[in-house]
């Protein structure tokens, strides 16, 4: 994580593209075998079908060591979902419960998230197992499974804390 704006040695900075929306960037668009949201799994299978993944640049070089990581965690923006439900009955019973008691597309900000499983890593792209959004969708960030990363940054005090924190005042 970069503190305070430093650039450290080894590390290359590009110019980002705009912002809109929330400050937020596509890095990349996914492609998939669905062009249909009723024939899009609602989880994505580590046995599913290989997608890809296709990092825009200038993004390319984050992925510099994603190969090391047997998952990834990717995060994508669901971008035909409607984003006004605050609650919703997913199996059509009546039963509405809370959007984010949820793992529906339907969200205040539509950001999909699953653990992919990497088969293979191309420059500027990714071939994965596990998604589960329509072809086209555009990518908002990889990152490893938390599950395989150990933080490569020296240990800061908070990375040892457990319990509460003290109270300011007591």
């Amino acid at each position: 994580m970069v503190r305070l704006n430093e650039i450290r040695a080894g590390e290359v900075a590009v110019e980002a593209p705009t912002a809109a929306d929330a400050g937020l960037v596509f890095v990349g668009r996914i492609r998939t075998p669905w062009t249909d949201r009723l024939a899009c799994p609602r989880q994505g299978r580590s046995d599913g079908p290989t997608c890809r993944i296709e990092v825009f640049a200038p993004w390319r070089e984050a992925l510099d060591g994603v190969a090391l990581y047997a998952r990834l965690e990717v995060l994508y923006w669901l971008h035909l979902s409607r984003r006004d439900l605050v609650r919703q009955s997913p199996a059509s019973d009546g039963v509405a419960r809370g959007t984010f008691s949820l793992r529906s597309p339907v969200r205040p900000n539509p950001i999909g998230t699953s653990i992919a499983t990497l088969v293979r890593a191309e420059p500027g792209l990714l071939h994965v197992r596990g998604l589960d959004c329509l072809d086209g969708t555009p990518l908002l960030d990889i990152k490893p499974d938390r599950s395989l990363f150990t933080p490569l940054a020296p240990p800061q005090p908070g990375d040892a804390q457990a319990g509460d924190p003290p109270r300011p005042g007591g």
